[in-house]
């Protein structure tokens, strides 16, 4: 009997240590910072630091860019609204057409920007 146990327990034990020698699956999207550059501009008065958060953004898009991973939902849109809210239209256009390309169920709300954009 003590030779069962102990192989039970020995082998439950090889699994225990094989598993968490396991990669992590990657996640179909490169987050990176994203939702806490999110949050950070819905929490402050103004949006906060928008220079900082359009680098963080962008640093976010060559790393995601370098792994070879896409970037979510939204992601080229804020950056975009970020560009805009520095007035700076033209990388705002940039990137709302680049979200507006990466998930073209996007394109009626993007196609309302746009036309705001160019409103002002």
């Amino acid at each position: 009997m003590k030779t069962r146990s102990t192989l039970i327990g020995a082998t439950a034990l090889g699994l225990a240590l094989l598993s968490g020698c396991a990669t992590q699956p990657k996640t179909l999207y490169y987050w990176g910072n994203y939702q806490g550059e999110v949050y950070e501009y819905l929490k402050q008065p103004g949006g906060g630091d928008i220079a900082n958060q359009i680098e963080e953004l962008e640093l976010g898009a060559l790393q995601a860019a370098a792994t070879n991973r896409a970037l979510p939902p939204g992601y080229h849109a804020q950056l975009g609204m970020l560009y805009y809210a520095q007035g700076n239209i033209d990388h705002a256009v940039e990137q709302l057409t680049l979200e507006k390309t990466a998930y073209p169920e996007s394109a009626v709300f993007i196609d309302r920007l746009l036309a705001r954009f160019k409103k002002d």
